[in-house]
C-alpha cells in the first residue's frame, strides 16, 4: 500500500499531478481543459468523477485554469487559498479554503501541507504530501526559495520541482528583455542551476527519486536540465531522476510504508476532507 505520484503533464500549456492511494485520488493543480484532463486520466484507467478533490497551487491559468471547469463538469471539490479561489472565480459550494501551513487531511492516511513560495502576482504554494511515514514534495513556479521551504522539504523521499530554463539559452533566446528579467527574478522561475542548488540543500540519503518539471520549450532541454542538476548532486543523491514534459501521463513514482513510531510533526491548523 503506497502513495502513487503520476504527472499528467507539466509546462506552460498545463500542469496537473495525480496523487493516488488505495483510499483516495487527488489532483495537484488542474491547468488543463476538461477534455484534456479526461483524456489523460483515461490513459490511467481513471474517470474524472473518481477524483476526490484537487489542490490548486495558484491562480495562473496553466495551474488553475481548469479548476472551475472541473467543478462545473464533475462537481469536483477544489481546495485553494482565498486569493487563488477568488482569482479563479471558483464555486464557493465546491471550494474549501486553506491557509499557509494548514495541514490538510484527505481520507485517513494522506495529509498535505501547503508552504508559501515566491511567485509573481500570486499567492503560490508548494505541497508536501505525507503518507505512511514518508513524504513527497511538489514544488513549481518559484524564482527563489525560503528557509521555510527548505525545512519542510528536507529529506523528502520524492521531490518534484521545476527546472524552468537554462541561463545561456534564456539570455540568447527570442524573449524581450523585460520578460527575461521577470523569469530571472525572485518571483519568476528557477533555472537549472538554481534547482540543483536548492536540491543540494534538501536532498538526503532518504531521497529516492527526483522529477524535474515545467521545462521551458524555448529556453531549456531535458539533457541540459538533468546534467545541470546532477552536477550539484553528485556527492549527495544516488536515486532516480526523471523529466516531466507537457505530454503526459508519465511514469508513476511510489512512496509510503508502514508507520514509524514517530510520525511527521503536524501544524496547528487542520482541514479534513472526507
Amino acid at each position: 500500500m503506497t502513495l502513487k505520484i503520476t504527472h499528467l503533464g507539466t509546462g506552460s500549456r498545463g500542469n496537473s499531478t495525480l496523487l493516488e492511494t488505495e483510499e483516495v485520488k487527488v489532483l495537484v493543480d488542474q491547468g488543463f481543459s476538461g477534455a484534456q484532463l479526461s483524456k489523460r486520466l483515461g490513459l490511467l484507467g481513471i474517470k474524472p468523477e473518481e477524483i476526490d478533490c484537487a489542490l490548486i497551487t495558484h491562480h495562473h491559468g496553466d495551474h488553475g485554469g481548469g479548476a472551475l471547469i472541473a467543478q462545473k463538469k464533475w462537481n469536483m471539490q477544489i481546495l485553494a487559498n482565498e486569493r487563488t479561489a477568488y482569482e479563479l472565480n471558483l464555486d464557493p459550494m465546491l471550494t474549501s479554503y486553506f491557509g499557509s501551513l494548514d495541514m490538510i487531511r484527505i481520507g485517513d492516511e494522506l495529509s498535505v501541507l501547503p508552504i508559501p513560495v515566491p511567485h509573481s502576482n500570486s499567492d503560490n504554494v508548494a505541497f508536501v504530501a505525507s503518507y505512511r511515514g514518508e513524504r513527497a514534495a511538489i514544488i513549481t513556479d518559484l524564482g527563489s526559495w525560503t528557509d521555510e521551504l527548505v525545512k519542510h522539504v528536507y529529506g523528502c523521499e520524492h521531490i518534484s520541482i521545476e527546472a524552468n530554463y537554462d541561463e545561456k539559452r534564456l539570455e540568447l533566446g527570442p524573449y524581450p528583455f523585460s520578460l527575461k528579467e521577470r523569469i530571472r527574478s525572485r518571483g519568476g522561475h528557477l533555472s537549472n542551476n538554481q534547482t540543483g542548488q536548492f536540491l543540494a540543500e534538501v536532498c538526503t540519503k532518504s531521497t529516492r527519486n527526483i522529477v524535474l518539471t515545467h521545462l521551458s520549450e524555448k529556453n531549456n532541454s531535458p539533457h541540459l536540465a538533468e546534467s545541470s542538476v546532477l552536477y550539484h548532486l553528485s556527492d549527495i543523491f544516488d536515486g532516480d531522476i526523471h523529466i516531466s514534459l507537457q505530454n503526459g501521463p508519465e511514469m508513476t513514482h511510489y512512496i509510503g510504508k508502514d508507520y514509524r513510531k514517530n510520525k511527521p510533526t503536524q501544524t496547528e491548523n487542520t482541514l479534513e476532507i472526507e
